[in-house]
């Protein structure tokens, strides 16, 4: 009996005995129907096609042991909604993945960035501190960096803890002043 003549059934069970021609009379049977129907739901004629290729790759490769029950068409037809869940499912998940990469490479980004910031602004309150007059750096550098107590530096200096006060007062207004006109300037690129 000539193959162009046979029903699915008939095909399949030919198919199952490695028989080409039965392929290949599917494959020109059902190949349109198939690629207008993923090229309709997913609007891109390449994946489409790759995603119905696949489908009759696979009827190929398992052309031995395949089992349809029923119709041949519906049963492409649900291996092709399967293929395109399956793509969609895989480019969302590419698409998270990349938002995701893109917002750690953001916030890297800003973390180097504000460290950069910082340092900046180390060095400008080293400068402005390296500018304060000498009894006022001596107090201030005492204070905030050994962490000395108004008293201990009193004692240290041999001056009274009014005048520890006085100078911490004077270089805390000083260092305000200075860093406010930095960070007039600096905020405007942050």
């Amino acid at each position: 009996m000539p193959n162009s003549i046979l029903t699915d059934s008939q095909l399949l069970a030919l198919l199952k005995n490695g028989d080409e021609i039965a392929f290949t009379q599917l494959y020109d049977k059902y190949w349109k129907r198939l690629f207008v129907t993923a090229a309709n739901k997913l609007n891109n004629l390449y994946v489409a096609e790759e995603l119905v290729q696949d489908i009759f790759s696979d009827l190929w490769s398992r052309r031995a042991t395949l089992e349809v029950n029923g119709e041949l068409a519906p049963y492409l037809a649900i291996a092709l909604k399967y293929q395109v869940i399956n793509h969609q499912a895989k480019q969302k998940r590419e698409r998270v993945y990349k938002e995701n990469a893109a917002r750690e490479l953001k916030l890297t980004d800003d973390s180097t960035e504000k460290y950069l910031e910082f340092e900046e602004l180390k060095r400008k309150l080293a400068v402005l501190v390296n500018q304060l007059p000498t009894r006022c750096q001596l107090t201030y550098r005492m204070s905030r960096e050994q962490g000395l107590s108004q008293k201990e530096i009193a004692q240290e200096l041999a001056i009274s803890e009014k005048a520890v006060e006085h100078n911490l007062h004077r270089a805390k207004k000083t260092l305000k002043a200075g860093l406010n006109d930095f960070l007039t300037v600096l905020l405007p690129f942050l």
